[in-house]
């Protein structure tokens, strides 16, 4: 049984080093995004030959991403550890952040889009996207946007797109991308995801060449706070199917596979789920729609975006 759940959960282990390099992580501040900020973190030469890679916690609540901070830095002893604000629900906080990483920082080698939110009460965010859509893709679309000439200058880089098996969940809805005629917190959630693993291919054409390459994942049905908007019975479901569910360090798993593996460098574009190549949906293979769905993007950010 034991090995039956380590197969199932995707346990992947390296040595891989991180000397000297730099990482940013969106919501690093919880789950598997704080998890995968901590394994990064103790990827040096522990006798101090070399520094530490450079641990970038890209989080809403500053606070709460201090206290994950002092806590990754006791556990794993590198000291080169910053937070920074960012909020993926307003493209002002999102453009503030890329002007400080591209005045501060030499080089960004790794970037993994990890924040997210999850089924919750329809709303927007502060420029009148549907929240989900807006936060889940649109903000992480930005962020990538404005670093994407340091993470170039980076080579060789790679760009980690957390996304969700809930993308066969929902399709990509031209005619109400905001979800404004009709609202259903699953579909809309599957839609930001499917865009996750759309816009993954997309970039991967784009870069092609570059040295920078790009991976889209679902890192498991994890036990995390994006479950806190479901409703009751859903909730009692999830506690039923608790035994089946991941840890938020087994679901980072995935997430450090996409970062760190060699075998991967000559890869991009794909799609992963317990560290290995992972079917997606029909929709979210279709390149005519992955290009559509990139040029409404730029529209509604209002960047141009060959």
């Amino acid at each position: 049984m034991h090995s039956i759940r380590n197969f199932f959960r995707g346990q992947w282990s390296s040595t891989a080093r991180l000397d000297d390099k730099t990482v940013i992580i969106t919501g690093a501040n919880t789950g598997i995004g704080k998890e995968t900020a901590r394994d990064l973190a103790k990827r040096f030469f522990s006798i101090g030959f070399f520094s530490g890679a450079r641990i970038i916690m890209a989080c809403r609540d500053v606070a709460k991403a201090e206290d994950a901070k002092k806590e990754i830095i006791e556990d794993s002893g590198n000291q080169n550890i910053v937070v920074h604000k960012l909020d993926l629900s307003d493209t002002k906080s999102i453009r503030e952040f890329a002007e400080l990483i591209n005045s501060e920082e030499k080089q960004v080698n790794i970037l993994i889009n990890n924040a997210g939110i999850m089924m919750c009460p329809y709303s927007k965010t502060a420029d009148g996207f549907e929240m989900q859509f807006g936060v889940n893709h649109l903000g992480h679309f930005l962020l990538t946007h404005l670093l994407i000439d340091l993470i170039k200058r980076s080579t060789p880089a790679r760009i980690v797109n957390v996304a969700s098996t809930a993308h066969s969940w929902g399709s990509i809805r031209l005619d109400d991308i905001n979800s404004e005629k009709s609202y259903d917190t699953m579909k809309a959630y599957g839609q930001s995801k499917l865009a996750n693993i759309l816009s993954t291919r997309s970039l991967a054409k784009r870069l092609q060449g570059s040295g920078v390459t790009v991976y889209s994942l679902h890192p498991g049905v994890v036990q995390s706070e994006l479950w806190r908007h479901l409703s009751v019975p859903m909730q009692v479901a999830v506690k039923v199917f608790r035994p089946f569910t991941k840890t938020s360090v087994q679901g980072a798993q995935t997430s450090l596979y996409c970062a760190l593996a060699p075998e991967l460098d000559t890869e991009s574009g794909g799609y992963y789920s317990d560290c290995a190549p992972a079917r997606c949906s029909r929709d979210a293979s279709d390149d005519e729609m992955a290009q559509k769905l990139w040029e409404l993007s730029c529209e509604m950010l209002g960047i141009a975006w060959d």
